[in-house]
């Protein structure tokens, strides 16, 4: 078969895509505003730019080489050819509407397509998860990371790590191309929508740049806490709407699986919010905002791997078991010594994990993906598969993301020097403050005399 496949596109399934691809990257605003909520007020501006600059980089990149890395022709199992849709060649031309030919005949639009859309919806969609991917690793590394070094490696991980990693997971024989991806093909786990490829391969990475880059200075006997809560809930709730574009629209049309998934991501977020503030509740004595915000980004991490091949039961059990989980392991930063600044590796890693191992034991056949997992006797065929995959993408993205970290540090340096880190990010980068105290405290002519006060 000859790829891209010509014709013409099923005019509700593109509505849908393009409206998924939109809601996929208001979550890196959103993602933005979560991870700056959380930082200290010096450093707000920093990480909302550490996530908005991810847009700039990869965005550029994929347009030119990303998507034909990840669903070009699979070169030696690793990769997609970065050749063959570079600058996205062959996907743009065509008939785009329906009209009359030189002899005054009907004809329909001609197009290349993914399915039943335009290959470049597609790339769009797609272009949306390798944005948010990179933009999630920068939470790891709050309050101390240069802003121009983060931009190197941003570029280095997509290209190095996410890529390959992404062509592996999501790219699927004779979809977009002849050959794909093994873990898709050839091990045949479940990723319906980037546990491993995205969560996983972020929360990895961001572990990694963690250790390399060293704790905050004071951390972790000094207090580093949110600054603008108000900003953490708006940006999980900017996520939880982005994400029914992120799971329902890996769809790929307007249909039954998008709703299945779709509702199964309403039931696992809820029940992980609730489930991460019944925890803290049990352990600290009161249950918090940033709690329930986190809560929700753990249950909607957790359910993107499993979203088509779990019932509503399944989903409600991914829910309450991340939630549990990923509030316990934030607190493993204390006790093993690493400074995860907003807690990548216990939400997205773990979440990640729980998520893609779990489908191998509540799958169940009635739902789209129509495996069963080992709790519907399916045996332990499909644990495996989910094991191996989740288990390879760990891996790579241990050793990849310490390669590229390592080069950006000893070519360039990653660390802001200890001035800078003491007079935060946000002036020592940028030049720029989140917050004008000057001017709200007024000027001095403004002001009563002490003595006619």
């Amino acid at each position: 078969m000859d790829f891209p496949v010509i014709g013409a596109p099923d005019t509700g399934d593109t509505a849908w895509m393009l409206t998924s691809a939109a809601f996929v990257l208001l979550m890196v605003p959103g993602l933005a505003f979560f991870y700056g909520g959380m930082v200290r007020a010096k450093s707000v501006l920093n990480m909302i730019m550490m996530s908005v600059s991810a847009m700039g980089v990869v965005g550029v990149l994929w347009v030119l080489y990303g998507y034909s890395m990840v669903f070009g022709e699979d070169k030696a199992g690793i990769v997609g050819d970065p050749l063959q849709f570079f600058g996205l060649k062959g996907l743009i031309g065509g008939t785009y509407l329906a009209g009359e030919d030189e002899a005054g005949a009907l004809v329909d639009a001609a197009i290349p397509l993914v399915g039943t859309i335009p290959a470049t919806v597609f790339v769009s969609f797609q272009a949306m998860f390798a944005i948010l991917t990179v933009a999630l690793i920068s939470g790891a590394v709050a309050d101390r990371l240069r802003f121009g070094p983060w931009m190197l490696f941003a570029a280095l991980w997509a290209t190095l790590v996410y890529f390959p990693v992404a062509h592996w997971v999501f790219s699927f024989d004779e979809v977009t191309t002849q050959t794909g991806g093994w873990i898709a093909n050839k091990v045949e786990a479940i990723d319906f929508a980037g546990g491993t490829a995205v969560h996983i391969n972020a929360g990895a990475a961001g572990l990694v740049l963690a250790l390399i880059l060293g704790k905050r200075k004071g951390w972790p006997k000094t207090p580093f806490r949110p600054h603008n809560l108000p900003f953490v809930m708006l940006g999980a709730g900017l996520l939880w709407f982005g994400w029914f574009g992120f799971n329902a629209g890996s769809a790929v049309g307007s249909n039954g699986i998008a709703g299945a998934t779709f509702v199964t991501t309403i039931a696992a977020t809820a029940a992980a919010m609730l489930a991460w503030l019944l925890t803290e509740r049990i352990r600290d004595g009161h249950a918090t905002s940033l709690g329930g915000a986190s809560g929700i980004v753990a249950g909607l991490v957790a359910i993107t791997p499993a979203c088509s091949s779990v019932n509503i039961l399944g989903a409600l059990v991914i829910g309450v078991v991340s939630g549990v989980l990923c509030a316990l392991a934030v607190g493993l930063k204390f006790r093993f010594g690493y400074d995860d600044s907003l807690d990548v590796v216990g939400v997205h890693l773990v979440g990640g994990l729980v998520g893609t191992i779990l489908v191998g034991f509540v799958a169940t056949e009635e739902a789209p993906a129509g495996v069963t997992g080992l709790f519907y006797g399916g045996g332990a065929s499909q644990l495996w598969a989910q094991l191996i995959g989740a288990g390879a993408v760990l891996l790579y993205s241990l050793v990849g993301t310490a390669i590229v970290a390592l080069i950006v540090k000893y070519t360039v340096g990653l660390r802001i020097d200890d001035e800078g880190e003491s007079l935060g990010a946000d002036e020592s980068e940028h030049a720029e403050t989140g917050y004008d105290f000057a001017a709200l405290g007024g000027s001095s002519m403004g002001r009563v005399p002490a003595k006619e006060a």
